[in-house]
């Protein structure tokens, strides 16, 4: 009878079950679940086959002493009492792995120290050279288990992590383990024989997993570096009859069943190199695309799509993962009816916006996270909408009413933009009341910002109506799902206006009637350019010809630059933010400005203004409607403090010069008499500044034009 030796394979939680059950088909072992792995008895072709065929266990150990510790003083006596002579030779380097500590041994690192004492201890009592430690790639690989008072001391047969199949040469950003990989892919649902898309493939170990499960190929057999190697209980000719036998069940395969996508053509490249390595190259097509733009690629059979989209640890900080998984959920319903999908994330509420009811669901664990695996039936069919058409159809229900609007609004803006040559606009306002946000547009990206509904509004509403509003704008701009940006908008207290977001440091220009203008979507909650300023832009940039120019509260200097770029003979910039004091001196380079005769300063504007003894021909003043920062003097109201600003701005304005001053409070009234106390006039030119896109909200801003009387 051939001897059955009892065996301990490891694997992530949640995965105890499914290892079980991979172990009987494998090598018809009797199992025991276990927390963490399974118990399994076999002969030792089992644990070959096993080690070799295991697409789910991380690692296979053989237990060597089972016994109680109380002390490092049992712990180092266990050590010291196992034959490790008829394990291994001393010429051959070995490595502790330890795992577990209790009340005495409250170090890992501690307990590896004294089962290595006791191991170099034993060979050198018994008369042997002293075996040496390798932490790199050892010979010979002793695991030790302690969980409270219980210890387990094996030798580990696989050497490195059975999820180190040795195929990836590369990997993409957070690549899935091939182990769970291999896992969700069991996990799907997905039949053999029938088709497999992944639409975010990444490196593809998805996919490459399920192709060598459809090709019978061992997930190990590239595999050169096993713990066993230099095990004495090694049987070489049982193991190479496992190999061949593994090697020889190998099927092949015809392309055409397995499809991956991806945006990246880079990560593309290493998901090829990937495949070619584990085999499996032929079998796979990949292709460059973008999830707004996803077709089915096998139209004559049903199949399944497994995913593994990107997914953030707090979604608040992932807005824009809103938007690729909503745009996902419709792809799915309109190209691939009665199909089965199967998607991992670590949220489950990014999930939600698939807007698909699951079938069934698994929860998991990558690395630290907590994730859930959910397959879903797909049922429903919608119309297929081209990436660049602008008509909704009715029959697609979603946010049909917004998304005709903002159809019919990029008709109308985007031809007078480009007659304008602007690259920065707004698209969308608030047009409809159940749809409160804001859709621009700079250059190829979208900014949607949605405006913080009010607290008698069921937030789980608005947030539907959220995600079906970015659905639809990412279908009708055509925008690529990464250059769309969300932000919610909402009344800013104290300095959280200046905090920043993110970041990224991703700036790009945009053109606005000659002029360049960097603008950063994503690291602040503006962008670097208040697109309902773009004619009082024009109009100071024209009236600062030849004249001098001073731009205070002057934010990113973007007025700045209109009458530098227009001839003024000198201009002055003043922000109390060095960061936008920055974006200013970079838009005047971006422009070819030189600074010579263009000066900026960081300081308190009022401050600077009180202190100030030169004079202006043309003054821009846009101050913020309130502020209390640490750094001014004192807080600022402009309804209360707009004259008392006015009377500072007269001192230094020639007699006849002019103001130009703006803000965005909401019912602002000038104190016409006490301008009138202060001998000065106003003109309300509101109406004049404001532009075509923002036509439908007149109260944006009020804008005056202030002169001597």
């Amino acid at each position: 009878m051939t001897t059955q030796t009892t065996y301990f394979a490891t694997a992530a939680r949640g995965f105890e079950e499914m290892l079980k059950t991979e172990l009987e088909q494998i090598c018809g072992a009797s199992c025991k679940v276990a927390q963490g792995g399974v118990h399994f008895t076999t002969t030792q072709k089992g644990v070959y086959q096993a080690l070799l065929h295991s697409r789910l266990a991380s690692r296979i150990l053989l237990p060597l002493v089972t016994t109680k510790i109380f002390s490092d003083l049992d712990l180092y006596a266990s050590v010291m009492g196992y034959n490790w002579a008829e394990l291994f030779d001393p010429r051959d380097t070995f490595f502790i792995d330890f795992n577990g500590t209790n009340r005495e041994i409250r170090n890992t690192q501690f307990g590896a120290m004294r089962v290595k004492d006791g191991i170099v201890d034993y060979f050198e009592r018994k008369g042997f050279e002293r075996p040496a430690v390798d932490k790199i790639a050892p010979d010979v690989r002793i695991h030790v288990y302690l969980n409270r008072d219980d210890m387990v001391i094996s030798l580990d047969l696989s050497g490195e992590a059975l999820h180190m199949r040795g195929y990836r040469s590369d990997t993409g950003k957070a690549p899935l383990r091939e182990t769970l990989a291999a896992a969700i892919v069991l996990r799907s649902g997905w039949q053999q024989d029938t088709p497999l898309v992944d639409p975010m493939c990444g490196s593809g170990t998805l996919l490459i997993e399920a192709a060598q499960m459809q090709a019978n190929i061992a997930p190990q057999i590239q595999r050169k570096h096993w713990g066993f190697h230099a095990w004495k209980g090694h049987d070489m000719a049982l193991w190479d009859e496992v190999w061949n036998e593994a090697k020889s069940a190998e099927k092949a395969l015809t392309s055409g069943q397995f499809f991956g996508f991806d945006l990246d053509h880079r990560v593309l490249q290493k998901a090829k190199q990937n495949a070619i390595n584990a085999g499996v190259g032929e079998a796979i097509r990949w292709q460059q695309g973008d999830i707004v733009a996803l077709k089915n690629p096998c139209l004559e059979q049903i199949g399944t799509v497994i995913c593994n989209p990107p997914y953030g640890e707090r979604l608040g900080t992932t807005p824009a993962l809103i938007a690729l998984y909503s745009v996902f959920g419709q792809r799915l319903k309109q190209q691939f009816t009665a199909w089965n999908a199967s998607i991992f994330s670590g949220e489950p509420e990014l999930l939600n916006c698939l807007r698909l009811r699951s079938a069934r669901q698994f929860k998991a664990k990558n690395g630290p996270l907590d994730c859930v695996q959910k397959n879903y039936s797909i049922t429903q069919r919608l119309e297929s909408v081209e990436q660049n058409e602008l008509e909704f159809k009715p029959e697609q229900q979603v946010a049909t009413d917004f998304a005709n609007r903002l159809a019919k609004n990029i008709k109308k803006i985007e031809k007078w933009a480009k007659q304008q040559g602007l690259d920065a606009y707004r698209l969308y306002d608030a047009d409809l009341p159940e749809y409160n946000l804001a859709v621009d547009r700079y250059s190829d990206h979208i900014v949607v910002q949605e405006y913080a509904a009010p607290k008698n509004i069921d937030e789980q509403k608005a947030r539907q109506r959220l995600l079906d509003a970015v659905s639809a704008t990412l279908y009708v701009t055509g925008v690529e799902t990464n250059k769309l940006v969300l932000k919610v908008r909402q009344k800013q207290k104290g300095t959280n206006q200046y905090e920043k977001l993110a970041n990224k440091g991703d700036y790009f220009y945009v053109n606005e009637y000659g002029a360049k203008l960097w603008v950063n979507l994503t690291d602040y909650l503006d962008t670097g350019l208040f697109l309902d300023h773009r004619l009082t832009r024009k109009m100071v940039g024209e009236m600062a010809k030849g004249k001098t120019f001073l731009n205070l509260f002057a934010y990113t200097g973007s007025a700045t630059v209109h009458a530098a770029l227009q001839g003024a003979k000198a201009t002055t910039t003043v922000d109390m933010s060095n960061t936008y004091l920055n974006w200013a001196e970079q838009n005047l380079e971006l422009n070819e400005i030189p600074l010579r005769n263009h000066r900026l300063f960081q300081a308190d504007c009022l401050q600077w203004l009180a202190e100030c003894r030169e004079r202006f021909e043309v003054i821009f003043v846009d101050p913020p409607t309130f502020s209390n920062s640490k750094r001014m003097n004192e807080s600022w109201d402009v309804q209360r403090d707009h004259i008392k600003l006015m009377s500072q701005l007269k001192r230094i304005l020639t007699q006849d010069g002019t103001i130009i001053f703006s803000n965005n409070k909401r019912g602002f009234k000038m104190d016409m008499e006490g301008l009138a106390e202060l001998g000065l006039k106003a003109e309300n030119i509101s109406k004049k500044t404001l532009p075509l896109d923002f036509e439908r909200n007149p109260h944006i801003h009020n804008c005056w034009v202030v002169t001597h009387i």
